[in-house]
């Protein structure tokens, strides 16, 4: 099975994905790292989305500020105006995701809808910025990336969640399993509890449906050498020089 490319895809392969903008340093989902990102030369970047208490959009991974920023509690019982005064690493300021959109405009996005509420405000935003081309939507979630497809038709590009990703690897094994229609990519880590996701025989069924698929989160050169090498499509990592390095010594950096 085959399918038209989705343009957010238009792009050649494989894709270098900034993973939170490259959070090895610890900036990660601000506007900083994003900048540092696309100063390097990266196109594809992934970050995290959360609502706010009072319905903003926040590019963050946590659902609590305690883990990367100087302040405490639950982003969803939060208003933005607590949450601006946050900062990451002690430093930089959390971002909209509409701020996001506006500062990077030839950046592609991968987003990770973190919580049920983030969905809808994110799909009025990619609607209002005419941003259908720039944004791919995922979750852990295959009902909350079913949904938005759903709400969103086919100009979205969505990916799929943990139940698509199950049904793709049992399709590569011969089982017959569902899967939905319409997603562009599976977004996969390399390995899962300890079991290998990614093989040559995962990527020939992904690619025999029209699927790219893209590994997560990948830091060490030799794992990058080897997914390249078994044919992946993108790769999403902290460490952006890395991928670089890895990407250009094989000539493969765009």
């Amino acid at each position: 099975m085959t399918s038209e490319r989705h343009p957010y895809l238009d792009h050649p392969a494989p894709l270098a994905f900034a993973h939170r903008g490259g959070a090895a340093d610890g900036i990660e989902n601000t506007a900083a790292a994003f900048r540092r990102a696309a100063d390097a030369g990266y196109r594809y970047f992934e970050t995290d989305v959360h609502a706010s208490a009072d319905g903003r959009l926040v590019a963050f991974h946590d659902a609590t500020l305690d883990r990367v920023t100087d302040a405490r509690g639950r982003l969803a019982e939060l208003p933005w105006s607590e949450i601006r005064r946050a900062r990451v690493a002690g430093r930089e300021p959390l971002p909209l995701f509409e701020e996001l959109l506006e500062a990077f405009p030839q950046a592609r996005w991968n987003v990770d809808v973190k919580a049920e509420a983030a969905l809808e405000p994110l799909l009025a935003l990619i609607r209002a910025t005419d941003s259908w081309d720039r944004v791919c939507v995922g979750s852990f979630s295959e009902a909350r990336v079913a949904r938005a497809q759903r709400l969103a038709g086919p100009r979205l590009a969505t990916s799929y969640g943990v139940r698509g990703v199950l049904g793709l690897r049992l399709r590569s094994y011969g089982i017959p399993a569902a899967l939905r229609s319409g997603a562009v990519c599976a977004q996969v880590p390399e390995r899962q509890n300890g079991v290998r996701v990614v093989d040559r025989r995962f990527v020939r069924a992904a690619h025999a449906r029209g699927l790219q698929v893209h590994v997560w989160t990948v830091n060490e050169p030799e794992r990058m050498a080897a997914l390249l090498d078994l044919g992946v499509d993108g790769i999403m990592t902290d460490h952006i020089g890395t991928l670089r390095t890895v990407l250009s010594e094989r000539g493969a950096w765009v």
